[in-house]
């Protein structure tokens, strides 16, 4: 069993700044991929950005130059910075995690969601 646990959404207004952390814990070998997906009211979920175990990142277009995705592996935890803040950043946050297991099983955890409202 794993969990991810999300902190550090809330609300900013546009132009703001907002860190969100995931820590992943339990009994596993190791995590593979972490991510941050996002859902805004009536849109499907995409993928905001993710970082590989060895640091290599990627970004969906529309953040790219403003969000940064971050690991730190000897805390299970990653984090996204966000920058420059717009409306249509708005929505709820997901962070991701590919867990190996020691019997040598893969599974995909998901966090609980934080929520992330840029409004004035």
């Amino acid at each position: 069993q794993a969990q991810l646990v999300e902190s550090g959404g809330g609300l900013v207004q546009p132009g703001g700044s907002l860190r969100l952390s995931c820590a992943a814990s339990g009994n596993f070998f190791g995590i593979s991929d972490m991510g941050w997906y996002r859902q805004a009211p009536g849109k499907e979920r995409e993928l905001v950005g993710a970082a590989s175990s060895s640091g290599t990142t990627n970004y969906a277009d529309s953040v790219k130059g403003r969000f940064t995705i971050s690991r730190d592996n000897a805390k299970n935890t990653v984090y996204l910075q966000m920058n420059s803040l717009k409306p249509e950043d708005t929505a709820v946050y997901y962070c991701n995690a590919q867990i190996w297991y020691r019997d040598g099983s893969r599974r995909p955890y998901w966090g609980q969601g934080t929520q992330v409202t840029v409004s004035s």
